[in-house]
């Protein structure tokens, strides 16, 4: 049962580093008009309403951790809201289904709008600038369509390798049964 665990455990971490790498390598070059889709922002929704709350808030505080290391002015800030936002997708597991794709794609799109309109609020207006809207319309809301064109290639690919690590999960709890 442990070797099961740290399996899971293992996959989870190589999956968010797969994901860091690429988006701090590959998807600078996929940046169009300055906008470029959240890889991170996309692994840690899928694992909060695929795996809960808990282990959203993991990824997401890991992912968070590492963008914080990489790009951030204080380390904490990205960890926190990630893991915020790995924990409200966890709140959907129990109406996620693998076989729709709506709601992974409605909670993707949310989550990169709040995300997007957090950053604002701690960044930008508490540096006196008021210009929301055109931070919406050139920044959030563009971002958030790109990343979930990117959602519909990345998100079968968690959802197998969740399935499999599923698979096996069962096989080896009915073997102690």
């Amino acid at each position: 049962m442990k070797a099961i665990r740290f399996r899971r455990i293992a996959v989870t971490a190589v999956i968010v580093l797969a994901a860091y790498l690429l988006q701090c390598t590959v998807f600078p070059s996929l940046e169009i008009a300055g906008i470029k889709p959240n890889l991170m922002l996309i692994v840690t929704a899928s694992f909060g309403f695929m795996r809960g709350s808990r282990e959203g808030m993991l990824v997401g505080f890991a992912s968070g951790l590492l963008i914080d290391i990489q790009y951030g002015e204080m380390i904490g800030f990205y960890a926190l809201i990630y893991l915020i936002a790995g924990f409200v997708n966890g709140l959907f597991e129990q109406m996620y289904f693998d076989e729709d794709i709506k709601l992974p794609l409605l909670l993707i799109f949310v989550s990169s709008l709040l995300y997007g309109t957090g950053i604002y609020l701690f960044t930008f207006l508490l540096r006196s600038d008021f210009n929301f809207l055109y931070y919406l319309n050139r920044i959030i809301f563009p971002e958030a369509i790109y990343t979930i064109v990117i959602t519909l290639v990345v998100y079968p690919l968690l959802l197998l390798i969740n399935h499999k690590l599923e698979a096996e999960e069962k096989r080896s709890a009915s073997k102690f049964v």
